[in-house]
């Protein structure tokens, strides 16, 4: 059976002599395992379709649950992401991401178009890397299911926080009345760009403001709760970090 789809490749690992086995993330089924025949030979037509971080065309043949790729034509390469150490390290943690939370053919088109953005933007460098790594994170929460309930105290109701606390658990906030011990204070601007994060629609992801100490803030609290959803540590994500001489 011939199927012809659109995917991010998120991962390859070396088969044979040069044979590549992929970890594709596809509008069509979701992720799927496919083998590249021969893509590492210095004339292979699918060399550049199908290296990791490419979005491309791709043509599959099934046969006994197998993928076998059988044409790819480059749809978008991110060559802004290999300029930079810093970028390829951290497109490297959304595409470890993007796996974790996908399944086997079961297509998510708003996880593949999040990944697509976010790639794209770290790619042109529209953003400071750790503004597009925060936006990243807890919008690809939202997706997997697991959006924090920001809108008010969860205690009390209150609405009008000029400063809250988050629950890393549950993603809830509380006031300062009903603030529990295990919660992390955030300002109002962090509050409101969590807000933006959640809500906004994909093409305007990227577009809040926050000055560097809240940045940072902001890149703690979704880089936290992601790691504590999840349950799961990312190496991609510790090699960034060591570049990055944040090693905590």
């Amino acid at each position: 059976m011939f199927n012809t789809t659109r995917g991010l490749i998120l991962r390859e690992v070396r088969y044979k002599e040069s044979d590549k086995i992929l970890t594709v993330l596809t509008e069509d089924d979701g992720k799927i395992t496919a083998r590249a025949r021969r893509a590492l030979s210095p004339k292979s037509k699918l060399a550049a379709a199908t290296q990791v971080l490419t979005f491309s065309d791709i043509t599959l043949f099934g046969h006994k649950g197998m993928w076998t790729i059988n044409e790819a034509a480059v749809i978008e390469q991110f060559s802004g992401l290999r300029t930079s150490l810093e970028s390829l390290a951290l497109a490297s943690y959304f595409a470890e991401a993007l796996e974790a939370v996908s399944d086997e053919d079961y297509p998510d088109p708003a996880i593949l178009q999040l990944g697509l953005n976010s790639l794209y933007a770290l790619s042109k460098r529209l953003y400071p890397p750790e503004h597009i790594k925060a936006a990243f994170e807890l919008r690809l929460m939202c997706l997997s299911g697991y959006e924090p309930d920001i809108s008010a105290c969860s205690a009390c109701g209150e609405t009008r926080l000029t400063e809250a606390y988050l629950h890393p658990r549950g993603g809830e906030i509380y006031c300062e009345n009903c603030r529990p011990d295990a919660a992390v204070e955030i300002s109002r601007a962090v509050l409101d760009a969590m807000g933006h994060i959640v809500a906004a629609e994909p093409k305007k992801l990227f577009s809040f403001t926050l000055d560097g100490g809240s940045l940072k803030k902001l890149g703690q609290i979704c880089e936290a709760y992601m790691l504590f959803q999840l349950d799961r540590p990312f190496a991609s994500l510790d090699y960034y970090k060591k570049i990055n001489g944040d090693n905590k």
